[in-house]
């Protein structure tokens, strides 16, 4: 039967996770800090794989430290950043570029001059 459902919230600066049994009681939780990247002034990055990785490790650690199989989890629900872009090879599946953190303002001049066309 399954037992549990597990929150993911990935944000910005963190990965977190919670484990919810069927009453909806909260059991356990995981967070993985995230770090940002500044290449250049107003640019804000984070690494794909590093983002994939914290939420991998967020669900196992919840499994392995509650004694939890996977078959045991009824349901994953998630919460990310919305507005970050991130873009991969459809053929190979592998990222293309650092993910463009929502907090980036590269295009601030163009969302501008878009803006005032309208």
């Amino acid at each position: 039967m399954s037992d549990y459902i597990i929150a993911i919230d990935q944000g910005t600066t963190s990965s977190r996770a919670i484990l919810y049994d069927r009453q909806l009681s909260p059991q356990a939780s995981c967070s993985e800090e995230l770090p940002l990247s500044y290449p250049h002034t107003g640019w804000v990055e984070q690494e794909p794989e590093a983002i994939w990785q914290s939420v991998l490790h967020c669900i196992r650690q919840l499994l392995q430290q509650n004694g939890i199989q996977a078959k045991q989890v009824a349901a994953l629900a998630l919460t990310n950043q919305r507005e970050t872009t991130l873009l991969w090879d459809k053929k190979t599946s592998k990222t293309l570029y650092p993910a463009i953190v929502w907090q980036d303002r590269r295009t601030a001049d163009q969302c501008l001059a878009l803006k005032q066309k309208a």
